[in-house]
Formats: structure tokens, C-alpha cells, sequence
């Protein structure tokens, strides 16, 4: 899954990306690393992987993983091609959801592009080209229904309708996101466009090293109350914080953390604010060679789970092997769970669950 970062200049965003890609080369159960210039790849934070590999006395530990796009480039206008703004929009369409920054401080001698700190402003700034963009994008599906609605057919006619109604909706500045939709079908119509403010969107609202701790200030709940209004996520963070604890080992960091108060770390909360975001959740195997998280969308069925590993698993699914990993420690490992009538067999139908600790048996 691919997270698009994004922010006006001087909001702290290229300070918050630096600290995802630089947390990798000091932390070693979680690490990040660099594959493309402007891509970082963390792992999602989960301590029941640990653990399971201490019970299953594990040789490797692989935790599922999220990737942070660094989206540069936006000035208003990018709607229409201004600047790098082409090639923004582009990047946004790629990724599965937006961490929007947004500056929640003040700071002299950091000048804002805008001459003034007003978060909300710069929200709606960087929104109104997204929803620009997807104007464009509604109205060539709209003159494309129309075409083929000429006929008559009942169902390309109400499609038509649809489309003038999102487009009507977007043109009043309000985002994809906030549309009322009244069927499985109009949301599919939607789905297939890959419309930008249809995207889930975290707003990351940096404040100063000063305000840890302190309250929110006004600038964090103006995004917040700005984040309401159309179903998105806020999250505060210290970018310049994040960056100083990105450099230090593990037993460092949690001094740090100690010292300022805080259970986890502003890059954890994100990692796993992003994850549920998306719908995400982890079903885990677990060995003597490896113990293993695994990503799947919430609603997953255990064949379509086991297909994660690989197709053949998939394709010859005989049932699924499942216990909940507090179980499985509680117990002492799997055969003692088994014993004792914890571990479940399941079939096609199964919903898996996030924590299952899951042994599928497939036959090719």
C-alpha cells in the first residue's frame, strides 16, 4: 500500500518524510529503508510478532510494510498544469491514500509561502486543486455517458444523473469523500475513476517541539474540526521531534520518549493511524524458521489470505488452521492449543481476523 505525503512548502513535510527514511538505518525492528529516491518503505509497528518469535524461539522476523511517497511540486494552479502540478496529480492518482502536513506552529524565522500561518487555508489550497483535477475528470465521464445514454436505456440514463450530481457537488467545493452516494453501483462508477479526493486523508498537524505535551493549540484544532467536516483523520505530530528520535538507537529512544512523556513515537502512530485507514489488518504465521505478519483488506476470506503466500495456496485451499495469537501464548504454542480444542478449522467462507494465527492446508 502506498501513502502519498503532501504539504505546501515550509509546512515541515520534507522534514517529516526525512525522519520515515532515515528511522530505517538506526531501528532495527522496524526498518526503513530507501528503494527509490523519493519512496520510503516502513515497516507497520506490531509487538505481537516478538512476541511469537520468542515462543516459537524464531529465526526471522518479518513485520508487513507501508510505502511513503515523497509527492513534491504543488503550487496553485497544478490543476492546470502549472508548475510541476502535471506531475502531482499524477502521483497522487497512484496512491492508496494522503498524509496531508499541515503547519500547526509558529516560527519567524520559517517563512510560510503564504506570509501567514493558517492551516486550514492551506488544506483548502492544495484541496481545490485536487477537486479541480477531478472536475476535469467527472466531466469527460459525464459527456461520455451522455453519449451513450442516447439510446434510451433506463440504467446509462441514471447514470447520467449521477454524474451531474457529483459533478455539481465538486463544483461547490466539497470533495468526493463528503458525496452521498446512494448505491453499491455509484460507488463502484466512482471506484474505477480513481478520483483524487475520493482518496482517504490523514491530516498531519505538525506543531512545534514546544507544544509536545502542552494541549493542542488553536491551529490543531481548527484542523481538526476542518478534518471533521469531511470525513477525514488528524494526527499530531512533530516532524523536527520525529527527525531527532529517527537518529537514535532503541534504548535512546525510549529515554527520549520517557523524557517528553510519550508512549510511542509520532512515526508509530502514524504508520498505524494509515493502516487502519486503509482497512488493514494482519493475519500472522509462525515457526521455528520464520514468524510473519501479513496484510490483507478487513474482510478477507481465508483463501483469498492464503493466496497472500502464494497462488497455490489459493488454489488448492482445504482449510485454514486459525488461533488467536493471545491464545496461542497463553497456552504455550500451538500443539498445547491444539490439545485443548482452541484451534479452529475453518473453510472457504471464513472471515479472517486481524491476529489470527492461521496454518493453511491446501493441496495442488
Amino acid at each position: 500500500m502506498k501513502l502519498g505525503v503532501v504539504g505546501l512548502p515550509n509546512v515541515g513535510k520534507s522534514t517529516l518524510f526525512n525522519a520515515i527514511t532515515k528511522a530505517g538505518a538506526e531501528v532495527a525492528n522496524y526498518p526503513f529503508c530507501t528503494i527509490e529516491p523519493n519512496v520510503g518503505v516502513v515497516a507497520v509497528p506490531d509487538e505481537r510478532l516478538d512476541k511469537l518469535a520468542s515462543l516459537y524461539n524464531s529465526k526471522k522476523v518479518t513485520p508487513t510494510f507501508l510505502s511513503f511517497v515523497d509527492i513534491a511540486g504543488l503550487v496553485k494552479g497544478a490543476s492546470r498544469g502549472e508548475g510541476l502540478g502535471n506531475k502531482f496529480l499524477s502521483h497522487i492518482r497512484e496512491v492508496d491514500a494522503i498524509v496531508h502536513v499541515v503547519r500547526c506552529f509558529d516560527n519567524g524565522d520559517i517563512t510560510h509561502v503564504s506570509d501567514k500561518i493558517d492551516p486550514v487555508d492551506d488544506i483548502d489550497t492544495i484541496n481545490l486543486e485536487l477537486i479541480l483535477a477531478d472536475v476535469n475528470s467527472v466531466e469527460n465521464r459525464l459527456a461520455r455517458a451522455k453519449n451513450a445514454a442516447k439510446g434510451g436505456d433506463r440504467k446509462l440514463r441514471e447514470e447520467v444523473e449521477f454524474w451531474e450530481k457529483l459533478l455539481q457537488h465538486l463544483q461547490n467545493g466539497k470533495s468526493v469523500r463528503t458525496f452521498d452516494f446512494e448505491s453499491d453501483e455509484q460507488r463502484q462508477l466512482v471506484a474505477e475513476s480513481f478520483l483524487l479526493t475520493d482518496k482517504p486523508v490523514i491530516y498531519a498537524a505538525n506543531i512545534s517541539e514546544d507544544d509536545v505535551g502542552a494541549g493542542e493549540n488553536d491551529y490543531v484544532l481548527a484542523v481538526r474540526e476542518k478534518a471533521l467536516e469531511e470525513n477525514a483523520q488528524t494526527l499530531v505530530i512533530c516532524a523536527r521531534l520525529e527527525a531527532e528520535i529517527a537518529s537514535l538507537s532503541d534504548d535512546e529512544k525510549q529515554m527520549f520518549l520517557a523524557d517528553y512523556g510519550i508512549e510511542h513515537s509520532g512515526l508509530d502512530r502514524l504508520v498505524q493511524t494509515c493502516y487502519k485507514l486503509l482497512n488493514l489488518v494482519s493475519y500472522l504465521t509462525a515457526g521455528e524458521k520464520e514468524t510473519r505478519a501479513w496484510t490483507i483488506t478487513e474482510g478477507t476470506k481465508a483463501p483469498q489470505a492464503a493466496g497472500k503466500i502464494h497462488s497455490d495456496f489459493e488454489k488448492g485451499f482445504i482449510r485454514a488452521e486459525v488461533c488467536p495469537w493471545q491464545t496461542l501464548l497463553e497456552l504455550g504454542g500451538y500443539t498445547k492449543a491444539k490439545e485443548q480444542g482452541k484451534v479452529r478449522s475453518e473453510g472457504k467462507e471464513y472471515v479472517m481476523q486481524d491476529g489470527d494465527v492461521v496454518l493453511f492446508r491446501f493441496n495442488v
